[in-house]
């Protein structure tokens, strides 16, 4: 007999969506203050545990039919593409630049690498996270 969770599913629902909205905002101020792509994945990594403690392996699969694996890759190929970026310039590697620029709607904004690479660790840290964790629980 399968215990009803409804309470528990629900609750889940609106705090993995808040928990991904703090690992959002810690990912954008990791450049000025604590934070960054990191901790920013760590959080998102847990949002999909809770998700994944209140539902089964399967139904999170079938909702977020993502290979973590895959992630894994790309978040690599991401945090590597702008220190490669850096032998086109003569510089050392990873030494990152920023500069000014007039967005459509959000107007004059600093754009700056070392964004580009802290999109590639947060990918990196989610899809190791949960390929850990996934495989930990698919082993029972």
């Amino acid at each position: 007999m399968k215990p009803n969770d409804l309470i528990l599913q629900t609750v889940t629902k609106v705090v993995a969506f808040i928990i991904a909205i703090f690992a959002v905002y810690l990912f954008f101020a990791g450049h000025y203050t604590p934070g960054g792509g990191f901790v920013g994945g760590l959080m998102a990594s847990a949002a999909l545990v809770l998700l994944l403690l209140s539902f089964d392996i399967k139904t999170v699969q079938e909702v977020i039919p993502v290979n973590f694996r895959t992630i894994i890759a790309i978040g690599l190929l991401i945090a590597v593409v702008p220190g490669l970026f850096s032998f086109f310039f003569g510089v050392p590697f990873l030494t990152h630049t920023f500069g000014y620029f007039n967005l459509p709607i959000i107007g004059k904004t600093a754009l700056a690498t070392v964004t580009l690479f802290e999109v590639g660790v947060f990918l990196v840290v989610v899809g190791f996270t949960m390929t850990v964790i996934q495989t930990i629980g698919e082993s029972e």
